[in-house]
C-alpha cells in the first residue's frame, strides 16, 4: 500500500494509473491542506475550489508551472506580493500564453478571443464535425478493431480545431504528423530539440496571419490576422499567434481525453450503449458524468497575491495552491457516491472539469460538440463496442496505460473492438 504522507504527487509514477485514492486522503485530511515536498496547498474539495476561482486575490501567473515557476520568492512575511510578481512574470513557463494572464492584460485577451470563437464560426465548425466523424470513421470501421486515441480521437480533435481556426486543409496532414505521439507535460521528458511541436505551431500561424494581414483572402484566418481589441487597437502578431497556439494545442488534448475516457466506459457497460444508442438525448449529461470522473486537467495552479483564505485555511501571500478538478468533482458533500459514474445526476452538469470563474475554459462548448458528434456517429456506426481484452486484460482484471503526466489525466491508449455496421 502507498504511504501517501511521503508521496511526491509530482514525481511519483505510482499515482498515474489511479490518483483518486491518493485525492480522498488529501480531502479526509482537509479539504485545503499542504502536500508534497514542495508544501504547496493542496485544494480537493469543490466550493474551496469555487473560492480560489472567484477570489481576485489569485494570480494566475503559475497556472501550469506551479511550484516549477521559478520565481525567487515566495510566503516571506508580506501580505501583498502583487509587485514581485509582475517584476518577475516574464520569467514564468508561458508567460506569453492567456492561461497565466491575470487582468487587466487577461480580459484584453480573453475579449478578442471571444471574437474569434462566435456563435456563427462554432456552428460552421459543427458542420465540419459531423462530415470528419464519418471520415475518420471510414479510415477503420471495416477492420472491427481500433486503437481508438490514435485511429479516431487524437486525429479528429486535431483537425476540428485546425477547421475553428481556419487552417487550410490542403495543411491538416501536415498538422497531423507534426502532433503524433505528443504528450503535454510529460515527467522526466526534455522538450525535444529537433522539434518541439509548439514552436512550430508558432512558425506556422506567425505566417499565416502575417501573410493574411498582408494580402486578406476572405477565409477564417484573414478574420484571425484582422480581429481588433476591444478599444479598436491591433494586437501584434505575436499576441494573435500566441493566442491561435494556445487554443489548438489546449483544445487538442481536452477533447482527446474526454472522447476516448467516455468510449471507454461505454466499452466497460455495454449497458450504456444500448442506453445511448436508444435515447440520443442523453448524450450530454453521459459526457458531463465523464467529464466528472475523469476530469481531463488533472492539475492547476494559483499564487496568492495578497493574503487571504480558502476554507478557513489562512493563505500567506506568495503562497502556490495547486486545484486538483479531479479530485474536486469528487467532493461527497457536492456529489453523493462520488466514486460512481451516474449520468442521472440532477446535478452533473456543475461538475468544473472546465474550470470557473475568468479562465473557464473557453472551448468548453466546442469540446462538448466534439464529443456530441462522436458519440452520435460512433453508436451510428458501431455495435457491441467492447474493450479489447488482448490488451487491456480480462474485466476482471484490467490494464490501463496513463500519459505520464501531472498536468492532464488521459489514456496513453484504447483498443477497442465492435461490430461495424451498415
Amino acid at each position: 500500500m502507498t504511504d501517501f504522507e511521503k508521496v511526491d504527487f509530482f514525481t511519483d509514477a505510482g499515482l498515474i494509473p489511479d490518483p483518486y485514492p491518493y485525492f480522498d486522503y488529501l480531502r479526509s485530511r482537509s479539504p485545503v491542506t499542504p502536500a508534497t515536498p514542495l508544501n504547496v496547498l493542496t485544494v480537493t474539495g469543490y466550493e474551496e475550489a469555487l473560492e480560489v476561482y472567484k477570489d481576485p486575490a489569485f494570480s494566475s501567473c503559475v497556472s501550469v508551472a506551479g511550484p516549477f515557476s521559478g520565481l525567487p520568492f515566495g510566503p516571506d512575511g508580506r501580505d501583498d506580493v502583487t509587485e514581485l510578481i509582475e517584476q518577475h512574470r516574464d520569467k514564468v513557463p508561458m508567460a506569453e500564453h492567456i492561461t497565466t494572464q491575470d487582468p487587466p492584460v487577461h480580459t484584453r485577451t480573453r475579449g478578442l478571443l471571444n471574437k474569434l470563437i462566435t456563435p456563427k464560426r462554432l456552428k460552421e465548425n459543427e458542420e465540419f464535425m459531423w462530415r470528419l466523424a464519418d471520415e475518420q470513421l471510414d479510415t477503420f470501421i471495416r477492420r472491427g478493431s481500433a486503437e481508438f486515441l490514435e485511429d479516431y480521437a487524437k486525429p479528429f480533435s486535431l483537425l476540428v480545431i485546425a477547421d475553428l481556426l481556419g487552417v487550410p486543409r490542403e495543411d491538416h496532414d501536415e498538422f497531423k504528423a507534426a502532433f503524433a505521439k505528443e504528450t503535454v507535460g510529460e515527467l522526466g521528458k526534455e522538450a525535444p530539440t529537433s522539434h518541439n511541436p509548439l514552436q512550430w505551431l508558432n512558425d506556422k500561424f506567425y505566417a499565416y496571419i502575417e501573410d493574411r494581414r498582408r494580402s486578406p483572402r476572405g477565409d477564417v484566418l484573414t478574420e484571425l490576422a484582422q480581429a481588433k481589441y476591444e478599444d479598436g487597437s491591433t494586437p501584434d502578431i505575436e499576441d494573435v499567434m500566441n493566442l491561435s497556439t494556445f487554443l489548438f494545442a489546449a483544445g487538442t488534448e481536452t477533447t482527446t481525453k474526454l472522447v476516448s475516457a467516455a468510449v471507454r466506459i461505454i466499452g466497460e457497460n455495454p449497458e450504456y450503449e444500448t442506453a445511448l444508442r436508444d435515447d440520443r438525448s442523453r448524450i450530454p449529461a453521459f459526457l458531463e458524468e465523464t467529464l466528472r470522473m475523469e476530469s481531463p486537467v488533472k492539475s492547476h495552479f494559483r499564487l496568492a497575491r495578497k493574503t487571504t483564505s480558502i476554507g478557513g485555511v489562512k493563505v500567506p501571500a506568495g503562497t502556490t495552491v495547486m486545484l486538483l478538478p479531479g479530485a474536486c468533482n469528487r467532493d461527497a458533500r457536492k456529489f453523493p457516491d462520488p466514486n460512481t459514474f451516474n449520468p442521472d445526476r440532477p446535478n452533473v452538469r456543475e461538475q468544473i472539469a472546465f474550470i470557473r470563474g475568468i479562465h473557464s475554459c473557453p472551448g468548453a462548448p466546442l469540446a462538448r460538440a466534439e464529443g456530441r458528434i462522436s458519440l452520435n456517429r460512433i453508436l451510428d456506426r458501431m455495435r457491441d463496442i467492447r474493450i479489447c481484452e488482448q490488451h487491456h486484460g480480462p474485466a476482471d482484471h484490467r490494464r490501463y496505460t496513463y500519459e505520464p503526466t501531472f498536468i492532464m489525466r488521459g489514456l496513453a491508449e484504447l483498443h477497442i473492438t465492435f461490430t461495424p455496421v451498415g
